[in-house]
């Protein structure tokens, strides 16, 4: 164990928790503004109670309270939802990111992941042009992409999920810039289950990826400058997942009225895009009318259709793969047991956590890192096993 408490690692912990200052130290026992001083590094624990007392609540190894791991360079994060989402919850993915970067800064070293090429584009380059220059980068043609998450990562883009505490987090991205292979990190939130929302928010992170500066600090932004760059992100989105050339003869097709509806729901099998972004893309097109687009939203939400469509519990999309099969190749390979991997992670890489932590944050099946209870029988017990 190292010798000098880590103030900044009690105060991520608190923050992945979602646990406020005040409610910690009534906890523990002890002022707020005494865990506060611990926090900016002012005071230390006076003894090692209060620390395990700190563990306990905040379920974190005593040693992780005591690492200093170097920094990893990384960018600003783009959060999808920022207008909308507190600073608790923001700042709760934005704590799980870094741990996110931890963990791939230990695959990495083992593991020769794709390598994600960037696009060169002019400064004036619009979302429709990005949009159909990733396309044909990536090989993609003019259909639709059935399977979003396993194209991203196939080009070298890494894509997890977890549970958020909040349906507000759609999802946000990262630049982690670790090694030879800088890459990008794509979370979203697995509260959502229908592949073209899901489809939607990936293809939104990839306008940032593709479109804006991350150097930028994105808390600086002001609203009309958010709102402004989340319109661009939206914009390629609905460009990449329905290209002008292919989707506008479908678009062309549909009836008059209210039944395009009908038509529109057809589509979204093909497409696998959500019935409001293709009817917004067709009248973006030109397709349909302002008023037609209206008369058709005011349907939709009369039948309670804007928040869950029809087919949204049906069609389903491929889950994030890359992460967690590097995890459980390097388990089937034997490179590492569950324990040593979860040992390399702490006293190599600085993260010492539980393994239920690293399954959490790579949605891996429950049990890949967790080595099985071992029940302790008494020999009556065994015994009467044995009849």
């Amino acid at each position: 164990m190292k010798s000098q408490f880590n103030g900044e690692r009690l105060k991520k912990a608190r923050i992945y928790r979602g646990m406020k200052v005040a409610e910690l130290a009534e906890r523990v026992g002890c002022q707020r503004q005494t865990l506060s001083m611990y926090e900016i590094c002012k005071s230390q624990p006076a003894d090692s109670k209060i620390v395990e007392l700190i563990s306990r609540e905040l379920d974190f190894p005593v040693d992780f309270f005591y690492e200093h791991p170097e920094p990893i360079p990384t960018s600003t994060i783009y959060f999808r939802s920022l207008l909308t989402t507190s600073k608790k919850y923001r700042t709760e993915q934005v704590v799980k990111m870094e741990f996110l970067a931890q963990i791939y800064s230990l695959l990495q070293d083992y593991i020769e992941f794709p390598r994600y090429e960037p696009l060169c584009l002019v400064e004036e380059t619009t979302p429709e042009e990005a949009a159909t220059a990733l396309r044909n980068a990536w090989g993609l043609g003019y259909g639709p992409v059935e399977n979003l998450i396993t194209v991203v990562e196939q080009h070298g883009i890494l894509v997890t999920s977890f549970s958020t505490s909040t349906d507000d987090v759609d999802a946000f991205s990262q630049f982690i810039d670790i090694g030879d292979n800088p890459t990008y990190l794509i979370a979203y939130s697995n509260n959502k289950t229908s592949a073209s929302r899901i489809h939607f928010d990936i293809a939104h992170e990839l306008g940032h990826i593709c479109l804006h500066e991350w150097s930028d600090e994105i808390e600086s932004y002001t609203k009309e400058e958010f709102k402004q760059r989340e319109q661009q992100a939206n914009d390629f989105a609905a460009a990449f997942l329905l290209p002008e050339i292919s989707f506008k003869q479908d678009a062309l097709r549909a009836p008059a009225g209210s039944k395009a509806l009908m038509y529109y729901k057809q589509l979204k099998k093909k497409w696998r895009v959500s019935i409001a972004a293709m009817i917004r893309r067709a009248r973006d097109l030109g397709v349909m009318t302002m008023d037609e687009y209206q008369t058709l939203i005011k349907i939709m939400q009369r039948r309670g259709q804007r928040k869950e469509e029809p087919l949204d519990d049906v069609l389903i999309t491929a889950s994030p793969a890359l992460l967690k099969t590097s995890i459980i190749m390097l388990l089937q390979e034997g490179v590492f047991s569950r324990r040593e991997f979860m040992e390399e992670l702490s006293s190599n890489y600085n993260l010492t956590i539980k393994p239920e932590e690293v399954e959490y944050l790579l949605d891996l099946p429950v049990g890949t890192l967790v080595p099985p209870k071992v029940v302790a029988f008494s020999p009556l017990q065994i015994k009467q096993q044995g009849k």
